[in-house]
């Protein structure tokens, strides 16, 4: 989704003509016939745009497609895949990237995911000429994105999104005229965020609870975060701080508080479970969860 308000924005701008998106190929919709499309990639169809969908943008098939839409300006944004260098000097204007941090901070593969499970106080988006290493090169441009510390992946990308959109209206003339210089990014502060699998996901309650909310978050959607338990894997879409109960970390234990909720007992507080859905079963409450399968309380989450 991070890459559709900006190509929406090149699309409304009358001095640009895109001469085709690169996106990653669609992908079967879990086990099902259907097939999931990269929205990109639907608004690239809906527009009429020239669309290419490599597997692997450095085969020389792919390399040599690319290189017949003769750009005079590349832009990436949330393509997933490396890019080589061959495509990095395509384009006369260089091959630009808008990457949702404020870099060195954050580099990689899952940046919104690391920002919310570090608790910055702020992020941002930066606009950079890409260079052959990982988010590496010379900043062009950037904007700041204050953080209340409640914001999920989903959300924060969105926001991010209409940010970055912003950003490039404001930074691609001047930068085609020459009135915006590359700059090297500073050698201190960098970090590096890594692709996410699903066992990523599993909450560890030997952490303290403030940690394992902010997973919550930053892994909604994917990898998601669960616990093992009594009654099966049990995913937590929405969670919140509570206070230390006095059980051991790992218990899920009753919770008064507004109602007779659940909570993950930790290393230190507790985690409410406000929101968490069965494998096989609807999103319901901590308390609903608790009327349905009462033999949960006490029972201790695995490892």
């Amino acid at each position: 989704m991070f890459a559709v308000p900006i190509l929406e924005g090149l699309l409304g701008d009358p001095t640009v003509e895109v001469v085709g998106v690169v996106s990653a190929p669609d992908r079967p919709a879990g086990r099902a016939v259907a097939v999931r499309a990269v929205p990109v990639a639907t608004l690239a169809r809906r527009r009429g745009l020239r669309l290419l969908q490599p597997a692997r943008v450095r085969s020389p098939e792919s390399i040599v497609e690319i290189g017949g839409l003769r750009p005079d300006l590349g832009l990436l944004a949330d393509y997933g895949q490396i890019v080589p260098s061959v495509l990095l000097d395509l384009a006369a204007q260089g091959m630009l990237n808008l990457h949702p941090s404020l870099l060195p901070r954050h580099r990689g593969a899952t940046p919104i995911p690391a920002a919310i499970l570090a608790g910055d106080r702020q992020t941002g988006v930066s606009l950079f000429r890409m260079d052959p290493g990982l988010d590496s090169g010379p900043l062009i441009a950037s904007a700041v994105l204050p953080l209340a510390g409640t914001e999920t992946a989903p959300e924060l990308e969105a926001r991010l999104a209409r940010l970055a959109a912003d950003l490039l209206a404001r930074s691609l003339e001047p930068w085609l005229r020459g009135r915006l210089v590359a700059r090297p990014q500073r050698a201190t502060g960098i970090s590096l965020s890594q692709p996410l699998r699903r066992a990523d996901g599993r909450l560890d309650p030997g952490r303290p609870a403030s940690e394992l909310e902010r997973q919550v978050r930053a892994y909604l959607g994917w990898p998601g975060s669960f616990i093992e338990t009594a009654v099966g894997r049990l995913v937590v879409q929405h969670a919140s701080l509570g206070p230390d109960l006095g059980a051991r970390p790992g218990t899920i234990v009753a919770y008064a508080g507004d109602g007779p909720g659940l909570a993950l007992a930790t290393a230190a507080g507790s985690l409410i479970l406000d929101e968490v859905q069965l494998a096989g079963s609807r999103r319901m409450t901590g308390a609903e969860l608790r009327r349905g399968r009462p033999l949960i309380v006490g029972a201790p989450a695995e490892r």
